[in-house]
């Protein structure tokens, strides 16, 4: 009854139906969030909207609620009366789940429409009737196109993260799917960032919006103290292995890690898997049963790692989130505050770790200002600092195992290794199976600290010779001698020559790829980790370049350099010997 009251004078006072304040109190709301307190009464009103607010706080129930309002429960065919507009199927699936909820003692009706399903299923499912379509762009369109979406009886569309579907190149799929809607429609706009694309849409497709801005508060921008954040500066050839470390150290009970690229995706599952970790991959080139698959592992808590690109991720809700992960600095400090706002929820404590490059070094910046608060730096774990937590997890397992039953099961072998070994040694060699049954010994190699400043690395470690300042600095990555001649030769001061021995390398793009010495210098710098100024004479023909390098380096580079690219362009490099 208490709960009951405290839904009647929140969401109550928003204008709300009664079979939808007694959905909500049968859920345990109690209190409309600021973004629902703002818009509901307005799209109860029949007013355009157009509402700025971040993931989390609630808005699907800011348009769901309204949308339910409109619905005539008596209809036994019912036609759709608003269409609902996701960037991602899981996005998709989320949202119509969030109406049935809402809408359950309203009998309504929603279909979810995405690629990657039978296109004649969802036809069947619109032929029966509905009340409300939640649709990603593409596939609306198909339908619209084949008459199978009925849009007569459209009342409302809502665009919910508009500028994830603009920026996944939807926009000309929205402008025709506005344009086919009855022009008396009440159009709703919801988006994190407010681009000017938005407010284009804005104008030609609504009538005088009623504007809605929710500001981020510490939990909403997800620097809220319950969220810890750090940053690892790494260079990049490292940063798999300096990722499974943290990892290990942090022991997270579910964890989502971000990456750029679908490839960069499958690679890094496939080196956690070999990890000992139970990793998932989920990017945009699987499909919805891959997809299905993937994200009930991970609901179940069979999958410790789920690791996928922003799209991939957008719209998902893991509730045992522990940790977010960003294996690469976002481009655009709003998906920093977008894919750390996963943790830290009602009330949870969460770890937000980014893995930044040298090079990224500026975007963290651009994401402190943003958020208002410092992220600190922290040095990779040792390899002894690694050492050190395995044998506190062994330790850990081994107080677990003696807590339980069934040990007397076990009383024979004792008893007949007993005769041969003292119980020390029994325990000891018990203790070594149960460590390397859980913990991985793959882990040697020392990872440089580039948190600190370069004088201290260099006295703790001569080879780590990388210069924080040489990504930030144009004059110190390049040298102050380097000035390009006429034949396309990038002169560097003569490192070569009287210094320490350079070695040449090959590399297959030249100036037809539209390459440029510049760009050579920081692929190498940024890939190996080692300094601009110790890069020496860069020749760029057409079809090929040559780079003098520091002979001892060479085998380091190419590694690192087997997967990266120049320019957006694979590249073919090897050692160069001179052919005379």
């Amino acid at each position: 009854m208490e709960n009951e009251r405290s839904v009647e004078s929140g969401f109550a006072d928003l204008g709300l139906r009664t079979e939808l304040l007694k959905a909500l109190s049968g859920l345990g709301y109690e209190e409309p969030t600021p973004i629902q307190r703002e818009a509901i009464p307005h799209l109860v009103a029949g007013k355009d909207l157009l509402g700025q607010a971040a993931t989390g706080t609630g808005k699907t129930a800011a348009f769901a609620l309204p949308i339910l309002q409109l619905l005539d429960p008596n209809e036994d065919r019912p036609s759709p009366v608003a269409l609902v507009l996701v960037p991602t199927r899981e996005l998709a699936m989320q949202v119509s789940e969030a109406v049935y909820k809402y809408g359950h003692d309203l009998r309504a009706r929603c279909v979810p429409i995405y690629g990657g399903q039978p296109i004649g299923r969802q036809i069947d499912a619109l032929r029966r009737g509905c009340h409300v379509v939640v649709a990603t762009p593409g596939r609306a369109l198909d339908h619209i196109r084949k008459n199978t979406l009925e849009l007569d009886g459209i009342a409302m569309v809502v665009l919910d993260e508009a500028d994830e579907m603009l920026d996944m190149g939807f926009a000309e799929d929205l402008e025709a799917i506005l344009e086919a809607t009855p022009k008396e429609r009440q159009t709703v706009l919801f988006s994190a960032t407010m681009p000017p694309r938005i407010d284009a849409i804005a104008r030609r497709h609504q009538r005088n919006p009623v504007r809605v801005t929710i500001e981020r508060s510490t939990s909403q921008s997800g620097t809220s103290p319950l969220v810890k954040q750090t940053a690892y500066l790494i260079p990049r050839h490292h940063k798999a292995a300096a990722l499974g470390r943290i990892l290990d150290i942090e022991a997270p009970e579910a964890a989502i890690v971000f990456c750029r690229t679908r490839g960069e995706v499958d690679q890094l599952t496939e080196t956690l898997n070999g990890r000992g970790y139970r990793a998932e991959a989920l990017h945009g080139g699987m499909d919805q049963e891959q997809r299905d698959r993937v994200m009930g592992r991970v609901r179940a808590g069979t999958a410790d790692l789920l690791i996928a690109t922003d799209v991939a991720a957008r719209g998902l809700d893991i509730d045992h989130l522990t940790h977010v992960v960003n294996y690469d600095v976002p481009s655009a400090p709003e998906s920093y505050v977008h894919r750390i706002g996963r943790v830290g929820r009602a009330g949870r404590a969460g770890v937000a770790i980014t893995l930044a490059e040298p090079r990224e070094q500026r975007q963290l910046q651009n994401i402190e200002r943003l958020t208002k608060q410092k992220i600190p730096f922290e040095k990779v774990p040792s390899v002894d600092a690694l050492r050190a937590r395995q044998m506190e997890l062994t330790t850990e397992t081994m107080r677990e195992a003696l807590a339980t039953d069934g040990l007397d099961h076990f009383e024979s072998v004792l008893r007949e290794l007993s005769s041969e070994f003292s119980v020390e040694q029994i325990a000891l060699a018990a203790i070594k199976l149960a460590h390397n049954a859980e913990q991985s010994t793959m882990d040697e190699v020392e990872i440089p600290d580039l948190s600190q400043p370069r004088d201290q690395r260099d006295r703790r470690d001569p080879r780590d010779r990388f210069d924080r300042s040489d990504r930030n600095d144009r004059s110190s990555r390049f040298g102050r001698d380097e000035r390009p001649d006429h034949g396309g030769r990038f002169e560097r001061g003569g490192r070569g020559r009287g210094g320490p021995a350079m070695a040449k390398l090959y590399v297959g793009l030249g100036r037809k790829a539209g390459i440029r010495p510049q760009d050579l210098v920081g692929a190498i710098a940024n890939e190996s980790g080692i300094s601009g100024r110790d890069i020496g004479d860069i020749k760029v023909s057409d079809q090929f370049s040559i780079v003098e390098v520091p002979g001892d380096d060479v085998d380091n580079i190419l590694r690192s350099m087997k997967h990266a690219s120049i320019r957006g362009k694979k590249a073919n490099i090897r050692r160069y010997r001179d052919e005379r």
